[in-house]
């Protein structure tokens, strides 16, 4: 086992609580308070000393902790002030039996409110774990459909034959009807269906490309297909 080597600051803690403590219960027996209330009364303007002192330290300065840690602070050191010989015990005043009456009350207001207010640390946490709000999902990229316009733009137009001087132009050929895709058809077929059952008579080439927002080549060509 290691030695124990005595530390000076610990030593001098000792001594001075000892002496406040004594101070106080001595200036509490003064005011009236006999028996085991002279030697709480110590106890609790201690207790609520350190514990103004412990929140000052774990959660950061506050002015509720700053302002109990002076009410105590207060009391040790006016007991020890009182009991020096600037009050004559014997006969104490008024002012200091009542607030040797009331501090009970006051200790206990101390306490409940250091115990059950949240510090700033504790109160940072929660604000900070609500701003960081997890990332969403990112969307699916849309699926882009081919574009029945575009199909019909892309197909390959037939050029008209160069104009010969010695020969008088010629009118050009009429251009292959446009290849469909079969998803097409078959959905302009469902659309000529129900143009049909609803009206009674067969859907023309107008309304045909209306529904389904084509060219009218690519329509006439459809329209060819369904018949």
């Amino acid at each position: 086992m290691g030695r124990i080597r005595p530390d000076a600051v610990l030593v001098q803690a000792v001594i001075a609580g000892a002496l406040s403590f004594a101070h106080l219960h001595d200036l509490a027996a003064a005011a009236g308070q006999d028996g085991w209330k002279a030697w709480a009364y110590p106890i609790s303007v201690d207790l609520l000393l350190v514990a103004a002192w412990r929140r000052l330290r774990g959660g950061g300065p506050s002015r509720l902790a700053w302002c109990w840690f002076l009410i105590a602070l207060v009391a040790s050191l006016g007991a020890n002030v009182a009991t020096a010989g600037f009050l004559d015990l014997r006969y104490p005043p008024a002012w200091l039996r009542f607030g040797i009456a009331g501090w009970p009350a006051l200790a206990f207001l101390g306490g409940t409110l250091l115990a059950h207010t949240r510090g700033a640390d504790e109160a940072a946490e929660p604000a900070a774990a609500a701003d960081v709000a997890p990332a969403p999902d990112p969307a699916p990229a849309p699926v882009q459909l081919p574009d029945e316009a575009d199909e019909a733009a892309d197909l390959p137009v037939a050029e008209a034959p160069a104009k010969s001087l010695a020969e008088p132009p010629r009118p050009a050929p009429a251009p292959a009807p446009a290849p469909v895709p079969a998803a097409l058809v078959a959905h302009a077929r469902k659309v000529a269906d129900e143009h049909r059952t609803r009206t009674g008579d067969p859907i023309d080439t107008d309304t045909l490309r209306a529904r389904l927002g084509v060219p009218p080549q690519l329509a006439d060509a459809i329209a060819a297909q369904l018949t």
